[in-house]
């Protein structure tokens, strides 16, 4: 079966990609951990993890954040904390927002 062409990728999501990939190779090395190491805590290959730093976009999303909590990296605003008070305020949780998109929380002064 022949290769599929490329597709084009956007600049933002390139930029994304890449910035991605550094944070998560730059923890790598502050925690003196291989490649091999963080695929193995990770489940995956090392070579995957090798794409996921080198920016590759086919790499599966939830290989990248795996990895990335693996490393103890925050990639949302989002604490843990926020999404369990959530989850018990709501029944249901908002996923992968950052704490600027939420309306804030401020008491309606309607005494007149």
């Amino acid at each position: 079966m022949p290769k599929p062409a490329p597709r084009a990728r956007s600049g933002y999501s390139r930029d994304a990609l890449a910035l991605l990939g550094q944070m998560i190779r730059r923890a790598r090395l502050e925690q003196r951990m291989t490649a091999a190491d963080l695929a193995e805590r990770v489940g995956v290959s090392r070579g995957v993890i090798q794409r996921i730093e080198q920016a590759e976009p086919g790499c599966a999303i939830g290989a990248v954040f795996e990895a990335a909590a693996v490393l103890g990296l925050r990639l949302f605003d989002a604490s843990p904390a926020d999404v369990a008070m959530h989850l018990a305020t709501h029944g249901k949780v908002l996923t992968l927002l950052p704490l600027s998109a939420r309306p804030p929380a401020k008491a309606v002064k309607d005494d007149f």
